[in-house]
């Protein structure tokens, strides 16, 4: 199975304006030069955009009205007309005194209390532009296929990998059988035992990892469900999902590395698939939880003096 742009959004709702923004964060880096010209011109300047006809856009944005209107398509709107229309709200909401989209970067002589303040705004809007881009539909599906897995493999490396462990623990908690793998060689020599009961779950910011992209191949070539958890819907790993979870990340710095707000937004949607998890086997999730944290109760008492 293979996924291009019009397969990702075929039959989506536009986005809402506050989602614009996190949209194109999101898509930027898979756009031709000329197409981020006329995303980064929109997401900077709503209101400016906003009064240009496709013509006007283009020759601000040094490009032609064919890109202006295939970028709008990119973003989710049928047409330039609406992806304007999203503009104007977008202006509207951030004149009512919202804040700002950007904030400076971290500099390396900023008191703590800057790079708290600073480091605080980031997460807030990471994980606000992914709560506004995640498909709900594709979020319930994944939900709906782990809650009835026999099995539950989740691929991982690096800050990913951490991620995968978080989830795989969080399902445990709950009596599912899940294993989160890091190493390559063990996660293909598993992905191999899967079958169509079972459920892969590949998590990458980059979605070229082939560390990661490997074994949910095999997943996918073997029939269990696959899932994908990226910040590049139109990535390599989206070749081999039935279900694309799209995450987005705050801007990348010298101070402020792409994993450590991947990583932000990843764990919001592990989880959120875990309480729908929970959700839906409430009546096996609850006593398993309560068991968990009675058997580990004891740990947690003050030792007798």
């Amino acid at each position: 199975m293979t996924h291009d742009v019009k397969e990702i959004f075929a039959g989506e709702a536009p986005p809402a304006p506050a989602a614009l923004a996190a949209k194109v964060r999101t898509l930027a880096p898979s756009m031709t030069r000329s197409m981020q010209r006329v995303a980064e011109a929109v997401a900077g300047d709503p209101a400016g955009c906003a009064a240009l006809t496709v013509t006007g856009l283009a020759e601000l944005t040094g490009t032609s009205e064919a890109t202006v209107v295939r970028t709008s398509r990119l973003l989710g709107y049928p047409g330039y007309r609406d992806l304007r229309l999203a503009l104007a709200g977008l202006a509207a909401q951030q004149q009512s005194g919202r804040a700002p989209a950007v904030t400076a970067d971290i500099a390396v002589d900023d008191p703590i209390a800057d790079v708290v303040a600073k480091l605080a705004y980031d997460e807030q809007q990471t994980l606000a532009d992914t709560a506004a881009g995640l498909d709900t539909v594709q979020l319930g599906a994944a939900v709906s296929a782990l809650a009835a897995a026999r099995r539950i493999d989740i691929y991982g490396v690096g800050a990913s990998g951490l991620v995968a462990q978080d989830l795989a623990q969080k399902l445990l908690r709950i009596g599912l059988i899940a294993h989160p793998h890091s190493d390559p060689h063990l996660a293909v020599t598993n992905a191999v035992q899967l079958r169509a009961k079972d459920v892969a779950i590949a998590i990458t910011h980059s979605g070229s990892t082939g560390d990661v992209i490997e074994p949910l191949r095999v997943a996918f070539d073997h029939g269990a469900t696959t899932i994908a958890i990226t910040g590049r819907p139109t990535g390599p790993v989206t070749q081999y999902a039935d279900h694309i979870l799209t995450t987005s990340t705050a801007r990348e710095s010298e101070l402020r590395p792409a994993a450590m707000s991947s990583r932000t937004s990843q764990l919001l949607v592990v989880d959120c698939l875990f309480v729908g998890v929970a959700q839906r086997t409430y009546e096996t999730a609850a006593p398993a939880l309560s068991a968990s944290y009675e058997a580990l109760a004891h740990r947690h008492r003050r030792a007798p003096r």
